[in-house]
């Protein structure tokens, strides 16, 4: 996850507050929980502000907590890139459909995801910046006419976020 330039390691919630404040809705980073119940935190910037959901893990699988008669109704991935990138994709479609907020009956926010904010001085690597540009236009890495060293690197982080 160091790869991705999206994951913060130890923050505290103002401290991610802070780094989100005047940031562009559905800018995000991924931290440490301050819980000690859960291993990660999204931190993303809402319409109202910044937001903090806390990221579930149990039986291998990464999921967004919530309440519990929704929470049968979220989806669970093997790999915490797997949700970033899940949601990440789910809110650009999203985006297309519909422009304005969306808010519910319990006065919950609509996560949108739509940019990774990036540690300062931590910013990706061109090669991983190149890794996510091949990742985001094919998931069909070995039919590509690349030596095996470059193979194998692409498929070390098969995500696009």
């Amino acid at each position: 996850m160091d790869h991705s330039g999206w994951y913060w390691g130890g923050m505290t919630a103002s401290e991610a507050r802070d780094a989100l404040i005047g940031a562009s809705e559905g800018t995000f980073l991924v931290r440490d929980s301050s819980h000690p119940l859960y291993l990660f935190t999204l931190s993303v910037q809402t319409w109202r502000g910044p937001t903090n959901v806390r990221i579930e893990y149990d039986s291998g699988r990464f999921r967004l907590d919530s309440t519990f008669p929704a929470r049968s109704c979220l989806l669970s991935f093997s790999a915490l890139p797997s949700l970033v990138q899940h949601y990440t994709s789910t809110s650009q479609v999203e985006e297309r459909i519909e422009e304005h907020h969306t808010v519910s009956k319990d006065n919950g926010v609509l996560l949108k995801l739509r940019k990774p904010l990036h540690r300062p001085r931590a910013f990706p690597t061109l090669q991983h910046l190149t890794r996510l540009t091949i990742n985001r236009h094919t998931d069909r890495h070995t039919q590509l006419p690349l030596p095996r060293p470059l193979l194998l690197y692409l498929q070390e982080y098969p995500f696009q976020v």
